[in-house]
């Protein structure tokens, strides 16, 4: 941990910590990134053919099944050191804000307490027709998707698709956070879909210091921006007890 004295001291002193995370959080605890997921039969299908407006549309029942393949996937998953990690340093810290693309919900589940979902999650549903979220719904009847119980429409999974918005008061509670935190950590993100990838370059331009981690850059310190090759399980706990030892 000598490498990293700067980001401990950091952590300590933060006053506003913002985080990223993206597929590479979810992948430590083998949650398969949308396009690895498409293996055996789903190897055949266009990824925006199985998630856009367009695609559930021509083939409700195909998307439906595809996702819940999905959301099968995500329960026999569980939250990783990483996950745990932010959890833990949302208890430290004056503040924290924790922004994620991921849609398996393993972030609840690691004890966090309101990640921001700019992507959805994928174990609520929602109408197609209205868009509220439905509580319960019957997976097992004669049709699939189900139906909405307020207007009959079919329902589809809580996520963002192709040509699809993100949700708006998601975004602009991540740029508020970029735009007010003093440290950055963007996490287990290939930094290049946007509109999250500017993110941290908006946290850079507000005064921020920002730390990439993921398995994709070099690391190297050049202050105000940190970049750590390291898998987010491994280093992010090490910093923990480093920056607060029991």
């Amino acid at each position: 941990m000598e490498t990293h004295t700067d980001l401990i001291e950091l952590l300590q002193h933060a006053r506003h910590v913002a985080v990223l995370t993206g597929a590479g959080v979810s992948a430590e605890s083998g949650i398969p990134t949308f396009r690895d997921a498409q293996t055996g039969m789903w190897a055949q299908f266009d990824p925006e053919e199985l998630a856009s407006p367009a695609g559930f549309r021509r083939n409700p029942r195909l998307i439906w099944e595809w996702y819940a393949w999905r959301r099968e996937l995500v329960a026999k998953a569980e939250p990783n050191p990483g996950h745990l990690a932010l959890a833990e340093l949302e208890r430290r810290v004056p503040r924290l804000t924790l922004i994620t693309q991921n849609v398996d919900g393993l972030h609840q589940r690691a004890g966090s307490a309101a990640p921001i979902e700019l992507h959805g999650n994928i174990g609520r549903v929602t109408c197609s027709a209205e868009g509220v979220v439905i509580e319960q719904w019957d997976e097992a009847g004669d049709e699939l998707p189900p139906r909405c119980p307020r207007c009959g429409a079919h329902l589809r999974p809580d996520v963002v698709w192709f040509g699809e918005l993100l949700p708006e008061e998601a975004m602009a509670a991540a740029w508020d956070a970029a735009r007010s935190c003093d440290l950055f950590l963007s996490i287990g993100t290939s930094g290049l879909v946007e509109p999250a990838a500017s993110l941290p370059r908006v946290a850079l331009q507000s005064g921020a210091t920002v730390v990439v981690i993921n398995l994709d850059v070099t690391t190297a310190a050049r202050p105000p921006l940190y970049t750590i090759n390291a898998r987010s399980g491994e280093l992010l706990p090490k910093l923990l007890r480093a920056a607060w030892p029991t």
